[in-house]
């Protein structure tokens, strides 16, 4: 028992560490939450020791590190093409087998969203498309 505290009404607060011997992280948390709730206490909290939901945390972040499309090398392109104000040709992938290829200059880059900002030349038109979408950068 570390610490024990009394409440304004007559209760008392305790703090203490239980230990369980069972198969599974998720077993013992199953024992001890039956074991809690057939006793008469009044409330309980359980603040550490909970080991549930690791596999859907792992799956979730290898996901979002294989979506990364945006690496160092490429934040740092994107913004020399702004910077310079180059002509580039962009290829775009729209989907569906329907592909573009675009002459134009990137005017602006969103990276936490990945988002391009193109103006494409011969039309005249500003554009902005999914850094998913793009499937190759040609310097002219």
């Amino acid at each position: 028992m570390k610490n024990t505290r009394k409440l304004a009404d007559g209760s008392y607060l305790f703090q203490v560490e239980i230990l369980v011997h069972a198969p599974t992280n998720g077993a013992a948390m199953e024992q001890l939450l039956h074991d809690l709730n057939q006793g008469s206490f009044a409330d309980y909290r359980i603040q550490s020791g909970i080991q549930l939901g690791h596999q859907i945390e792992k799956e979730l972040s290898e996901a979002a590190e294989a979506s990364q499309l945006l690496t160092d090398a490429l934040d740092s392109r994107i913004r020399g093409y702004i910077q310079s104000n180059q002509l580039i040709r962009i290829t775009i992938n729209k989907g569906k087998g329907v592909k573009l290829s675009w002459p134009c200059r990137v005017v602006n880059f969103d990276p936490a969203l990945e988002l391009l900002t193109l103006y494409h030349v011969d039309e005249k038109k500003v554009y902005t498309v999914n850094l998913n979408e793009v499937d190759d950068f040609v310097d002219g």
